[in-house]
């Protein structure tokens, strides 16, 4: 009987937690502009955050090597910081440069692609009627899939101009969260309550060992990737270079499927200038995706995440179906945090339950 009581009463508690979601979602009209203002001031904290959470290994070797930790924080504040000014400085003028002559020859490639799909259409003419249609259906397709990504940049570009006053907090805020690790690391310690202290420490430890690596070893091997590709694009005479080194830096992120990604951008490109171009373009792609994944990924990334390839998959279509492009990113990061979470919360009830046990 009692098991029965405690089986209604979980079942009751669920059904409350369901309707109060519920009401919570049907009255967003009254929270979601708060919610959106507070995106906008935390949103330079967590990047700041994250700046810190890459670079605060790197303080603590210098700052053990007996190195003043606010000296440390400076190098490596000066370092970053300048590398990323440098690259923007030196960077912006010629990505626009080649983003406006893009925009300028876009009628050139459109009149280039129409000529395409109009040879496409006339040599599946002759096809059965189910096969044709399947194959416009399948043009018109990859049209809205490009409009949509044309105007997820464009509007992605805006945003960032948009914004540009918040994110110029964002080296302060990170050189702060450096500098001051320990006082940050003793407020949140008091702020906590005791008895969540212990296994706070624990599940952190565990997340920074199953991801810590993996961002920046990732993150690495992207930067890597994608300045080989924009030099090699350079040398063979490929246009907008910084471009599609920019995207296939950026895609490279995504397991699996972010090196088919990222070569769609620069075959289409080459596919303007020749066919040459094209076989030049794809064999660049496969020599990096071979530099990647037999040097760069073992050595830098290792393996890290200890999951299948089915489950990262799994985590990846579920990401790109709930956020595009920036959901097929972090999907495998909140898959790290949920795997850690689990493991944690199965030995904390196991636990809960063995002392109920001996207590009975």
């Amino acid at each position: 009987m009692d098991i029965r009581l405690k089986w209604f009463y979980r079942l009751g508690f669920l059904l409350l937690v369901f309707i109060v979601l519920f009401i919570f979602f049907k009255l967003k009209e009254l929270w979601l502009p708060i919610v959106k203002i507070a995106l906008v001031v935390f949103i330079p904290f967590v990047i700041g955050a994250f700046i810190t959470y890459l670079l605060h290994p790197i303080v603590e070797k210098l700052h053990a090597s007996g190195l003043h930790r606010g000296i440390a924080t400076f190098i490596i504040y000066f370092i970053f910081f300048g590398g990323i000014g440098l690259a923007l400085y030196k960077g912006i003028p010629a990505f626009i440069h080649q983003l406006n002559d893009l925009v300028d020859n876009a009628p050139e490639f459109a009149n280039q692609y129409r000529d395409l799909i109009q040879t496409i259409q006339n040599k599946t003419s002759t096809w059965p009627e189910t096969l044709q249609v399947r194959v416009d259906e399948g043009i018109q397709n990859v049209e809205a899939a490009l409009d949509r990504l044309l105007s997820k940049v464009i509007n992605f570009l805006i945003g960032i101009l948009n914004y540009s006053v918040i994110i110029a907090v964002i080296p302060f805020i990170s050189f702060y969260l450096l500098k001051d690790h320990v006082l940050v690391k003793k407020a949140v310690w008091y702020l906590t309550p005791r008895k969540w202290r212990k296994e706070g420490i624990l599940f952190l430890r565990d997340i920074d060992k199953s991801l810590g690596s993996y961002i920046r070893g990732q993150l690495l091997v992207c930067l890597v990737i994608g300045v080989i590709s924009a030099l090699l694009f350079w040398a063979f005479g490929l246009k907008y270079p910084l471009l599609l080194g920019f995207i296939i830096a950026i895609t490279n992120i995504i397991p699996y499927f972010g090196p088919i990604i990222g070569a769609v951008p620069a075959i289409i490109i080459a596919f303007t200038m020749s066919i040459k171009m094209v076989v030049i373009a794809i064999i660049i792609i496969l020599v990096l995706q071979f530099i990647e994944g037999n040097i760069l990924s073992p050595f830098i990334v290792g393996k890290s995440l200890h999951m299948h390839p089915l489950i990262i998959m799994l985590a990846l279509l579920a990401g790109g179906e709930a956020g595009g492009i920036i959901g097929l990113i972090l999907a495998v990061p909140i898959l790290a945090v949920i795997k850690v979470t689990l493991l944690h919360a199965r030995n904390h009830f196991s636990k809960k339950s063995r002392t109920q046990t001996q207590g009975s």
